[in-house]
């Protein structure tokens, strides 16, 4: 069994489930919203509502919506108070124990003051967690790994707009977060079924390249433009703003240069499409690196003059605009939103109509069911109104936008300490991991390509880091942490991933490895074993929660628990050395389940998991 390392983008429609629940099982009851042949700990909380609703008569659907995971070393949990039944808890939870039979499903129930906790059986966990991540890694219609994959968005489209950087500016790492928590959002948006598209809405216009133009015909150089755009792009945009710091007439000619871009005057349109041709290529080598890939690279230039003009018209005729010394704003105050500026004094546009024209035609172009907008916290106000103007304009779609924020980056600069860009934070990492990489001489020697990989976990190292807390939490930028392979870091991940994926190499003798439903898993006795089966099996729902909250860090935290699982079993559920060889194959099949289900949670978060380091 090779482990599977393809990327999650454009998953072809879920086939039906290669996994379905044996036969020999006592029969349970279909509840909706469930799907055991996708996520089988579904199957064993039917069972436990199954038991609770006959002895309080009640629905098992009103039951299943509150057996919910335990705390502390128990599997389920019902907390009874929930149901609001007449008479005592603890007669109502003597009833049910009173009635509990054990069966194939659930072994055993205790009363602990409003709670009923449930442990389900261990050999009948083995056996179908262990079996439906080999069948949905390995035997699906699309040919991909599809565990923790539902089909909750079929028929559903989103639009994602994310990354969004401005041209001539350097991809700085504020452009980082969105670009990693977009990334994230698509792939768990196209694994619960979701027809999805990735919008990269670059800052391809405005008064900055009427700067920028001035500067060019002063500083610019065609050779060092095709070199790399983006940064001859900086270099010249840093010069002509201190130009403009000690002559204002620098900024009057800006703006003329701009307004003639706005009146479409070839001429100055001419440079300005080679400067955006020329950034979007050097993008895409950014985010190839960064394994991320967009649909489509549209931007505020591409919005038509004629959508926004017809939107200010619309909020003129209802009403909704109001001049202040020539220039249009919307008054939002009612709604605690401030006064919003629509058109500036000299008539040109503003992000805000460019965004509402932008909203508007992707409407047209894409029906779209809903539409994320990934941008810092710091935005907050600026697409409440946003979202506010569409609404009041009366787009019954205006409710379908969400905006997905998050906290800034503190501290983000070289181990020098200057401010920089991604492309500096990145190569320094990649060289770090490189020098800890050459101290295991004889592990070095193994590695095909070292550069890449070295690369690939300094990678890992950023993206973690980026997304272990709460999306809003603004977090300093650390290098040592981040490059650690000690404690919750990238790095780690990447280690267990790669130990995992070594035990076919240090095991041949048990090769090939029969699936899990031919290998007698009852020897799986140890509670390390069990810790990380029953973690297995809640992946699933793992990927269900973070569609709800939109955290890619529930999906961390899930990584880290489950590595740290491995690494308690590691010294007493051995493999090499077991001299026992069904309990063997038995332990590495426990193994190569751990491994795939890491693996799909690294891919789900956009890194690509490592065999070798």
């Amino acid at each position: 069994m090779a482990s599977t390392s393809t990327d999650t983008a454009n998953r072809p429609k879920l086939g039906p489930s290669p996994f379905s629940v044996p036969a020999d099982l006592p029969k349970l009851p279909e509840v909706p919203g469930t799907d055991p042949t996708r996520c089988v700990l579904d199957s064993f909380r039917i069972a436990i509502a199954k038991s609770v609703a006959d002895a309080l008569e009640l629905t098992i659907e009103q039951v299943y919506q509150g057996v919910d995971y335990g705390k502390k070393g128990e599997d389920f949990t019902v907390a009874l108070p929930r149901f609001r039944l007449p008479g005592k808890v603890d007669d109502l939870a003597k009833k049910v124990i009173e009635k509990f039979q054990p069966d194939d499903w659930v072994e055993s129930v205790t009363h602990d003051r409003a709670f009923l906790h449930f442990k389900c059986r261990t050999a009948t966990l083995n056996r179908l967690i262990l079996d439906q991540i080999h069948a949905l890694t390995y035997d699906t219609e699309s040919k991909q790994p599809e565990y923790g994959a539902n089909s909750i968005g079929e028929g559903k489209r989103v639009v994602i707009e994310y990354s969004s950087p401005n041209i001539a500016k350097s991809f700085h790492v504020g452009h980082l977060r969105s670009t990693i928590i977009g990334a994230f959002l698509a792939n768990l948006y196209k694994a619960c079924g979701w027809d999805v598209l990735s919008l990269n809405y670059l800052g391809d216009w405005g008064t900055q390249f009427g700067l920028i133009a001035v500067g060019f015909e002063k500083y610019g150089s065609q050779e060092a433009l095709e070199k790399n755009a983006i940064q001859h792009l900086l270099e010249i945009y840093v010069k002509v703003n201190a130009d403009a710091e000690k002559d204002p007439s620098v900024r009057e000619q800006a703006a003329a240069w701009f307004k003639r871009m706005e009146d479409g005057d070839e001429e100055a349109l001419r440079n300005w499409r080679v400067w955006r041709e020329l950034s979007i290529k050097k993008y895409e080598e950014e985010y190839a690196r960064l394994n991320v890939h967009f649909d489509e690279y549209t931007g505020e230039s591409m919005v038509g003059a004629q959508t926004m003009e017809t939107a200010v018209k619309k909020l003129h005729e209802m009403g909704l605009i109001e001049e202040d010394n020539g220039a249009l704003r919307v008054n939002l105050e009612k709604y605690k939103l401030g006064k919003a500026v629509v058109r500036k004094r000299d008539g040109t546009s503003i992000y805000l109509t460019r965004d509402i024209g932008a909203a508007i035609e992707r409407h047209e172009k894409y029906k779209f069911d809903k539409m994320i907008y990934v941008v810092a916290a710091q935005q907050d106000l600026h697409l409440q109104q946003f979202f506010k103007v569409l609404s009041l304009m009366g787009y019954d779609w205006a409710d379908k936008l969400e905006h997905v924020n998050y906290g800034l980056v503190l501290g983000m600069s070289t181990r020098k300490g200057t401010v920089v860009f991604l492309d500096q934070i990145i190569r320094e990492a990649a060289s770090v991991m490189h020098e800890q990489m050459r101290k295991n001489e004889e592990k070095y020697k193994a590695i095909e390509d070292p550069e890449k990989v070295a690369l690939e976990i300094g990678i890992t190292g950023i993206k973690i880091q980026d997304m272990a807390a709460k999306r809003i939490n603004n977090y300093t930028f650390n290098w040592e942490r981040m490059l650690s392979f000690e404690g919750d870091t990238g790095p780690y991940l990447q280690y267990a991933h790669v130990r995992l994926s070594s035990i076919e190499r240090k095991n041949p003798e048990l090769l090939p490895l029969p699936a899990p439903s031919k290998l007698n898993l009852d020897s799986l006795v140890e509670p390390q074993a069990r810790e990380i089966v029953f973690l297995l099996g809640s992946y699933p729902d793992v990927v269900k929660t973070a569609l709800k909250t939109h955290e890619p860090s529930g999906i961390v935290t899930f990584a880290f628990r489950l590595s740290h699982a491995i690494s308690s079993a590691w010294e007493t559920v051995i493999v090499k050395g077991e001299q026992d060889k069904e309990k063997a194959k038995a332990r590495m099949a426990l193994y190569l389940a751990a491994r795939d289900v890491l693996g799909a949670a690294l891919r789900l978060l956009s890194i690509k998991p490592l065999e070798r380091m």
